[in-house]
């Protein structure tokens, strides 16, 4: 049974946070068997390692808190956490890497800012940006060849052993071969290496579809709005289209949406109750700006992909977003902006 609200305005939410965060790992698991069966076990071994890292991780520091352990376990926000920075990271990671990112996840972007619903930045993005710049070389060189898909053992020999030859088991992402190609070849060329498939991007489009089919269920389902997922997405292709409308010059649209994490970012990740902006009109403009970043760094940075280091600015810019863009008030006729003096 829902619990009565007492004040106004009555709205009842969802569900519990058990139920939200169940619900979203039930959502992402269409787009995980596809990137398990397009690249390697690598994306089910993984979350295994990362779900139980964080199950320990978050147990060992509410003790320490002094926090209810089985209370807090049961919500599965560290479930999600874990894999969504599983899906983040290269199939092929070393097994001490996913250990490490997710108790800097735990440890440094959720605990250290008092658990639940007080972390100002996404937890699994800070993981992932502190592991890319702390730890490039894995985490740039172990992404799966889709045309070298590795059996089970195989994939745990890569994980915990370096059993196979990495060389022949890894490829860079569809992304980076575009934007490292594409200033000495035409689009035609680029798009003729095993990576990109016969569709967009080999295992990237269907596991991005699959995702994107799974955000809109969420939003039908009301447990996140629209508002961030259409600002991203749409600002995203706008900026692709005019200045990247040219597909022997820059990345095509087609690849920015279904080529990297773009439908995972949108719906999953920059949908963040916690870390994104609250109004409606400030997901609007939160939604944009990280859209505009991720353009902006996969064209001119150095990171093909961009959703976490653009996810992670935004979060820097919520506060603010919010305070610029609260609703009226009930029994107002508008809306408060910016700063007010009590004379």
């Amino acid at each position: 049974m829902m619990p009565v609200s007492n004040s106004a305005p009555h709205l009842q939410g969802p569900g519990s946070v058990q139920q939200v965060m169940g619900l979203v790992l039930v959502v992402l698991i269409p787009g995980w068997v596809v990137l398990i069966g397009s690249f390697s076990w690598g994306y089910l071994i993984n979350p295994l390692l990362a779900g139980a890292t964080a199950l320990a991780a978050e147990a060992a520091l509410l003790k320490l808190r002094g926090r209810p352990v089985l209370f807090f376990l049961k919500d599965l926000s560290a479930l999600v956490t874990a894999a969504l920075l599983a899906l983040a990271l290269p199939p092929l990671s070393p097994w001490w890497l996913t250990i490490l990112g997710t108790a800097i996840a735990l440890v440094f972007a959720k605990h250290l800012f008092g658990g639940l619903g007080n972390n100002p930045f996404n937890p699994a993005m800070v993981a992932y940006a502190m592991l890319l710049v702390s730890l490039p070389l894995y985490m740039t060189t172990r992404w799966a060849n889709p045309d070298q898909w590795l059996s089970f053992s195989d994939t745990l020999a890569v994980i915990f052993a370096g059993g196979v030859p990495i060389d022949a088991a890894t490829a860079a992402t569809p992304l980076d071969v575009y934007k490292l190609n594409i200033a000495s070849q035409t689009a035609s060329e680029v798009l003729r290496a095993p990576v990109f498939g016969s569709f967009v991007a080999q295992g990237w489009d269907v596991a991005n579809l699959a995702f994107l089919l799974g955000g809109l269920f969420l939003i039908w389902r009301r447990i996140i709005s629209w508002h961030i997922p259409l600002a991203l997405l749409g600002t995203l292709a706008l900026m692709s289209l005019l200045f990247g409308s040219d597909a022997d010059l820059r990345v095509p649209l087609s690849l920015h949406l279904l080529g990297g994490a773009t439908m995972l970012g949108a719906f999953f990740i920059a949908t963040d109750p916690v870390s994104a902006a609250t109004s409606n009109k400030g997901k609007l403009i939160y939604g944009a700006g990280i859209g505009v970043l991720i353009y902006l760094i996969r064209t001119w940075g150095n990171y093909p992909d961009a959703v976490a280091f653009a996810v992670l600015l935004m979060n820097f810019a919520a506060p603010l977003i919010d305070h610029y863009s609260r609703p009226r008030v009930y029994g107002h006729d508008k809306a408060i902006k910016g700063y007010k003096r009590d004379d």
